[in-house]
């Protein structure tokens, strides 16, 4: 069983915002696999299902970004999964530019605090994660200012071809492993 969260911040005031890629792949791998949220509970809203041959739940942590490892620590060990193995993360990096994918089987969590909390309280920074790219913020931007801001329509539609491709390679994931994965969507830019 796979574990797929998307990170980013509930309530409507967040939506279509940087900081929300996560939850804006996930939305989109659920719409293709027929998969919801149905269930509230491990501070999370989740709804189970597959996508191919594997069992998934897909999550959306209901911590806000900075405690997102509050809700995976939780769902994680209730589901009692290897978590190098079957934990997939999803989110928003500023270091790439828009639409932008990074997989990684592990790694550190860079300057993100919703990662930090990921990795601070799993123990570990093994786990795949697949970075968006929403570009840096411009010079004299407050940086919260900038992940939360509104995207606007061309923004937009850059950052939901991109949730599509990181909602693709999920699947290349479940299917032929990371490895093919990093091949297919890990590109220069």
């Amino acid at each position: 069983m796979y574990i797929i969260a998307g990170l980013g911040n509930p309530g409507r005031q967040y939506a279509n915002t940087r900081h929300n890629m996560g939850f804006m792949a996930l939305d989109i791998l659920g719409q293709r696999h027929n998969i919801g949220y149905p269930e509230d509970g491990h501070k999370s809203m989740f709804g189970k299902g597959r996508i191919g041959s594997e069992k998934v739940v897909l999550v959306k942590p209901l911590t806000y970004m900075n405690l997102s490892g509050e809700a995976l620590l939780s769902i994680c060990s209730y589901y009692k999964i290897d978590i190098a193995e079957e934990l997939i993360v999803i989110y928003d990096d500023i270091d790439l530019d828009p639409g932008v994918l990074r997989i990684r089987k592990s790694g550190s969590a860079g300057g993100h605090n919703g990662m930090k909390n990921i990795v601070k309280l799993l123990g570990t920074q093994d786990f795949t994660r697949i970075r968006i790219g929403v570009g840096a913020k411009p010079k004299g931007w407050d940086l919260a200012d900038y992940v939360l801001a509104r995207l606007s329509d061309e923004e937009a539609a850059v950052q939901r071809e991109a949730a599509e491709h990181a909602a693709e390679a999920v699947e290349l994931i479940l299917s032929e492993g990371v490895d093919a994965a990093m091949n297919r969507y890990n590109k220069k830019g």
